[in-house]
């Protein structure tokens, strides 16, 4: 956990801006892979990463470290991502960006620059078939297969309300027993899909 302990040092000395760049160097690739096939869109994907950003930005201070730090940064990509597609610009507008200048500017904006080039290649027909469920079934099934996150890292990082603060232990379990059976519908769903489709013999 040399990541996390960097992060930790670096906050107890009061330096955010190079927390939050050890934090997105660590895992903000995937991250912004996630938000891509999410949103499907240059722009809007790149958008929400800078949400998430300055999310994490924010929030690393008062992380209370209750789960991994790649456990709570999918969790703050997944609420930067909810709230870009409810709210759209006018969220954007309100939100403070990140110190200009700041490292974790800098590395934003060259994250940013690199991953366009990854939504430009072409998508196999099950990636395009799952874009048809539902953005929270896309991310669960991405979660959990694309990044293995184990179940009661899923109930965290899809845990609907950040205002009642985050799970306790029985909590988390069923909210992991929730997303199991919510998994195995989706899977059914894709799996029925791919047959119509005639990916499947």
């Amino acid at each position: 956990m040399a990541v996390e302990d960097e992060v930790k040092r670096l906050l107890a000395e009061g330096d955010v801006d190079g927390a939050t760049s050890v934090a997105l160097r660590a895992h903000g690739t995937e991250v912004l892979e996630l938000l891509s096939a999410i949103h499907r869109d240059e722009t809007a994907a790149g958008d929400t990463f800078a949400l998430f950003a300055e999310g994490v930005w924010r929030g690393l201070p008062r992380f209370a470290w209750e789960s991994s730090l790649r456990t709570w940064l999918y969790a703050v990509a997944r609420r930067s991502s909810l709230r870009s597609m409810r709210d759209g610009r006018r969220r954007q507008a309100r939100e403070a960006p990140l110190p200009e200048g700041s490292s974790a500017a800098v590395l934003v904006a060259q994250m940013r620059t690199h991953a366009s080039m990854g939504l430009t290649e072409k998508r196999s027909r099950v990636a395009m078939l799952r874009d048809t469920l539902p953005v929270e079934d896309q991310t669960l099934l991405m979660l959990r297969v694309d990044r293995a996150l184990a179940w009661d890292e899923l109930a965290r990082v899809m845990h609907e309300d950040e205002d009642d603060g985050p799970l306790d232990e029985a909590g988390v379990k069923r909210e992991a027993a929730r997303l199991r059976k919510r998994f195995q519908l989706v899977k059914e769903r894709l799996h029925e899909l791919a047959r119509k489709e005639g990916l499947l013999t």
